[in-house]
């Protein structure tokens, strides 16, 4: 099976997307992904299935489907939105003009009949053709009521002008008005929605720059800049100050300052020399380098963070997919609601065909299944994207809910509650050189990923390597292997070595056929931004708990040093999926962690939250990547979290209750039609300025 991801340009409401997605659904296609306010499309290709085929039928369904390696053309402004409500306005306003003025020539029938025919031409092109293919594909969408709420207005007055039944037939002002103000909605939701997708627009900006490429000829090196999508891992690229770094890279000259803003949501510029990596996309503050090229295109970190968030956005929370499931019947019901008025008012009401045919039309205008559709779109849209401008990244919609309910958030200590950046205090030996011991030491630690780890072969990478065999990792515990001479060797917790010394006052015991052979320690402080993280948490009701397979006296020491009183030490990797799943019958839990040892406990959470230093399995189990690296970015990821979701609730509110005031108003005559259409025209406008309040709004 494939996973396909394709542009899809024509969509313009959630019933659009709906039709999309119910016909690939109907292929047989799997996890179907619409989103009509980026116009993201994504779905998994199952085995035996022709990808042209899907294309060929979107494509009949009157969308446009942009490939990922087709460039997205420039729409023509005749082909506008911003076009169409021009061309339609000049026509309608002297039609409305009729209405307070009394120049005869704007009374006579023939002259409303010429001034409304282009208008309504028009939007019979754009909204009745979008109509009659949401009709063919069984999915009627908000087009359906406008083409038959202007087409009655038209048709009933082209009747009477044909028949010369008088000025009691003539609105053709209200046809033309209905299509002029949809135009406008449509044009200022239009850019409304891009104020949502700003954040991923200028994520996807910083992918495109030039580059100075290094080459190489005899003893000379050449300096040529070319555009960055031709480099390839293995170039050498030269960045100068205020430089785009091109692509992801090691450094292997120079030095400088990074500003990884755009990144991390680090504000200050971080400093790089030999060795460090670079990501792509950030700004040279100063300084220069040159760096190989490490990855390109998708492989970069900022095409993950892309994808990342564009995954996000495209899966609905359960709030949602309840809209959408309105959404799919509200326009029968809206067209059952206009039938009903109409009969109502001209049978049992005794007015006129006019007058209920005008109430009729008003239903039809004023109902908008689009803002149901929007008003979670645009708030994840804009949520995710404060995220990300923030150097946090969330890997779904669905995550968002979880926060509400958070009540424990639950930290590792080391590397994670900690800087995991440790100093060697002191080490102790026996039955073996210094040299031995350390080369021992290193030769096991290479294979582990565990902060404690990754600062020993650091340290002693210079001391040479051990001969060993059959070197495993045993989580919770430490490593373990045999030599040569088969004599087996363990090194890792007070776990591991209890069976060898009572004393567990030390980081890391190395053991010899089950003796201590000696122990290390280090000095691991805790994080600046630990402590005041922790009283944020606090003071919004949340209790925070140290869950660590470290000793109990260590654990209280960094406990104490940052405000936590509820402590779970010298926990295995079991132990701590059984604490976490003791606390979620309480209430939901969010996991933070950084470890191979924490992926579980992360995957079991409500939300699995990780650092951006810790394992690739941390990371992949997590549902949170906190890009900054920093602690004090939680409490904003749980504030955004539960205020993006404050929003959709907001946004849900107001277009569940627009419809039903709405809707009764016009069919009892409150509101005229040309009234009708304004107030749809401005509903979806209102999600979308609520959403767009979420970009700057305090959320801690």
């Amino acid at each position: 099976m494939e996973t396909i991801s394709w542009k899809v340009k024509g969509m313009h409401c959630t019933n659009c997307a709906l039709t999309v997605s119910k016909y690939l659904e109907q292929k047989g296609m799997q996890d179907v992904n619409v989103n009509f306010a980026t116009d993201d499309l994504s779905f998994i290709l199952p085995e035996g299935h022709a990808v042209n085929e899907v294309l060929t039928g979107i494509g009949q369904m009157g969308y446009q489907v942009i490939l990922p390696d087709q460039p997205v053309s420039k729409t023509a402004f005749l082909n506008t939105l911003a076009f169409k409500f021009i061309f339609c306005a000049i026509f309608t306003a002297p039609l409305l003009l009729h209405m307070w003025v009394q120049w005869a020539w704007l009374h006579n029938p023939l002259v409303q009949l010429a001034l409304s025919t282009p208008v309504y031409l028009l939007g019979l092109w754009h909204f009745g053709c979008s109509a009659w293919r949401s009709l063919v594909n069984k999915m009627a969408n908000m087009d359906v009521l406008i083409t038959l709420g202007a087409t009655a207005a038209y048709g009933y007055s082209l009747t009477g002008t044909i028949l010369h039944l008088g000025h009691d037939y003539m609105f053709y002002e209200t046809a033309a008005a209905i299509i002029t103000l949809v135009f406008l909605g449509n044009l200022l939701e239009e850019r409304s929605v891009k104020q949502t997708t700003t954040a991923i627009t200028a994520l996807a900006k910083m992918q495109v720059t030039t580059a100075r490429l290094i080459e190489t000829h005899g003893d000379h090196e050449h300096i040529h800049e070319v555009n960055n999508q031709v480099l390839k891992p293995g170039d050498r690229v030269l960045v100068n100050t205020g430089d785009k770094i091109p692509m992801d890279g090691t450094i292997y000259w120079g030095s400088g300052h990074i500003n990884e803003a755009m990144i991390t949501g680090e504000s200050e510029p971080v400093a790089k020399r030999e060795k460090d990596k670079a990501i792509g996309g950030t700004i040279m503050e100063d300084g220069s380098i040159k760096m190989f090229i490490t990855a390109t295109g998708k492989d970069t970190v900022l095409s993950y963070i892309i994808d990342l968030v564009k995954q996000a956005q495209s899966h609905k929370p359960a709030m949602q997919k309840l809209a959408d499931r309105i959404s799919a019947i509200f326009v029968p019901l809206v067209l059952g609601i206009a039938i009903f008025t109409f009969l109502g008012w001209f049978i049992f009401g005794h007015v006129t065909a006019r007058e209920s045919i005008m109430r009729s039309i008003a239903v039809l205008v004023i109902a908008c299944p689009c803002a149901m559709g929007l008003a979670t779109p645009a708030a994840v849209m804009v949520g995710l994207g404060r995220a990300a401008r923030n150097g946090i990244l969330i890997k779904g919609a669905n995550t968002l809910e979880a926060f509400k309910h958070i009540k424990y958030v639950v930290l590792d200590k080391t590397g994670t509650l900690t800087t995991g950046k440790l100093k060697l205090s002191k080490y102790y030996f026996k039955g073996m050189t210094e040299q031995e011991f350390k080369s021992v030491i290193y030769s096991l630690e290479k294979y582990s990923s565990h902060p404690i780890a990754r600062s020993l072969t650091t340290i002693w990478k210079g001391e040479g390597e051990f001969p060993l065999q059959q070197v495993r990792e045993i989580k919770a515990k430490g490593m373990q292997a045999n030599d040569k001479q088969g004599n087996e060797w363990q090194l890792g917790s007070f776990i591991m070595a209890q069976q060898a010394t009572q004393d567990d006052s030390h980081n890391i015991y190395l053991l010899k056929n089950g003796q201590l052979a000696g122990w290390i320690d280090f000095i691991d402080e805790l994080r600046p931004d630990a402590a005041a993280m922790v009283i944020q948490l606090k003071k919004r009701g949340i209790t925070p708990v140290l869950l660590s397979g470290d000793t109990e006296r260590k654990c209280r020491e960094i406990a104490d040093l940052a405000g936590i009183t509820e402590v779970f030490a010298g926990q295995t990797p079991e132990q701590k999926l059984q604490k976490i799943d003791a606390l979620m019958k309480e209430a939901p839990v969010a996991m933070v962690g950084d470890g191979i040892n924490d992926a579980p406990a992360l995957a079991r959470a409500s939300i699995g939250i990780s650092l951006s230093d810790a394992t690739h399995v941390a990371m992949q189990s997590a549902n949170v990547i906190l890009l900054s690296n920093h602690l004090s970015s939680l409490p904003l990821a749980l504030g955004l979290g539960r205020h993006t979701y404050m929003t959709i609730k907001q946004n849900l509110f107001w277009a569940f209750i627009y419809n039903i005031v709405a809707i009764p108003f016009a069919a009892f005559g409150v509101l005229s039609p040309i009234s009708g259409a304004g107030v749809m025209a401005l509903s979806d406008i209102v999600l979308a300025v609520n959403s767009v309040r979420l970009r700057y709004k305090k959320v801690i």
